[in-house]
């Protein structure tokens, strides 16, 4: 049965940097053919990925992950119904949630904000969910009109089957972009998961790095000049690197995750294209922000290659196995010499030819990869691949 995958690869220069560090601060790092590299992990780049979408698409299209989410439907419970007292809000929250998802909702462990003429009378809090809980605006909304539907006596409305059935449908249709892409994981009410449409790897530099520890000083403004010396001390630790980014995205998977979307009269392909030019825009422009203050790593990526197949997503991490060096020249020329090389050799060896590809480069270092697939800019790159998607969805759906 033909599929329908998107392959994203990226080769990214980073100069010194910080991108993702571990727990003592240092930048995360893995071996990979027998040499040490810098990474950024998958969840990295999927959290700048998902911050991408904001500028990129509606907020009802969006979802929320948070503890914090009897509060969220509460605030929409006092617009729907403003007699609703922000406390009732959030049982009447608390109720619906619990039925659609499963999930308890507990005392929150915040400590609240206390009345500075009486300290005694902090102000209340309402109740959290035990681990971040993933919805989407539209689930949310669903599930605060339910609550106001039931709010003269919750517990017995939703005692009713069908009332309780009706809050686990809205919290398991309607998902949002990122929901659909990602997905989600209830781990009170498992029948509710959604399997992630993308899979995004652990980003790799195509060579060996070391990491390095930046010395830094700051002086006291107001010292004079007999008081020398520093005010603060620190260190920092960083590495700059050429990554090799890759991410698949099953659009079958996609659609189904997404169903009809925001508008019911749309053309069924239109949430679809959305969501995968947003997917796409996102994760290759997309830049984790770790210590960017500090570093001002403002790189957008060396080359870009999109690949439409109908088979299985094949990653090309193979090509880097053995580490560029520096010694025989730039490591961006390297890298898309080794990624063309490697494009060429497995698809012929295992029959893996695309349906059709993208090649967005810059640079002298990048011409290896002109002929790849079609040269396009990103821009083009985008209506080329929501175009080819609305092709097939007209043909196959």
């Amino acid at each position: 049965m033909s599929r329908t995958i998107i392959d994203i690869h990226v080769l990214h220069s980073v100069p010194p940097s910080n991108l993702n560090r571990d727990d003592t601060g240092t930048p995360k790092t893995a071996v990979y053919g027998g040499v040490r590299r810098s990474r950024v992990s998958s969840q990295a780049w999927k959290r700048a990925t998902r911050t991408g979408f904001k500028e990129l698409l509606d907020p009802a299209e969006l979802g929320v992950r948070t503890k914090k989410v009897a509060q969220l439907i509460g605030d929409t419970i006092r617009e729907l119904e403003p007699s609703v007292t922000p406390e009732a809000s959030w049982e009447l929250a608390k109720a619906v949630v619990e039925a659609g998802t499963g999930s308890k909702l507990v005392v929150s462990e915040r400590k609240p904000k206390k009345d500075k003429e009486s300290p005694e009378d902090a102000e209340p809090l309402p109740p959290e969910s035990k681990y971040l809980m993933f919805l989407s605006a539209q689930q949310r909304r669903g599930l605060a009109e339910l609550a106001v539907e039931g709010r003269a006596d919750i517990a017995g409305f939703l005692k009713a089957k069908e009332n309780k059935d009706r809050a686990r449908e809205i919290a398991d249709t309607r998902h949002s972009v990122d929901i659909a892409l990602f997905g989600r994981m209830v781990a009170d009410g498992a029948d509710i998961n959604v399997d992630a449409a993308a899979q995004v790897a652990h980003a790799l530099s195509v060579h060996a790095v070391e990491n390095e520890s930046d010395y830094y000083t700051a002086v006291d403004d107001e010292n004079t000049e007999e008081e020398t010396g520093a005010g603060m001390i620190g260190t920092v630790e960083f590495n700059s690197a050429t990554l090799y980014r890759y991410a698949a995205l099953d659009v079958d998977r996609l659609a189904d995750n997404l169903g009809q979307g925001m508008d019911e009269n749309a053309d069924a392909a239109t949430p679809v294209r959305r969501a995968v030019e947003a997917f796409v825009r996102s994760f290759v422009t997309s830049l984790p922000t770790g210590k960017i203050n500090t570093f001002a790593h403002h790189t957008p990526p060396d080359a870009i290659v999109v690949k439409l197949r109908e088979t299985r997503p094949v990653s090309f991490a193979g090509a880097f196995e053995e580490p560029t060096m520096v010694e025989s020249g730039s490591h961006v020329r390297q890298a898309c010499e080794r990624l063309a090389e490697q494009i060429a050799d497995v698809e012929e060896a295992f029959g893996e030819q695309a349906v059709a590809t993208w090649v967005v480069r810059a640079g002298r270092n990048t011409a290896k990869l002109a002929d790849v697939g079609t040269p396009v800019t990103l821009d083009g790159l985008v209506e080329g691949v929501g175009a080819a998607i609305t092709e097939r969805w007209s043909v196959t759906r």
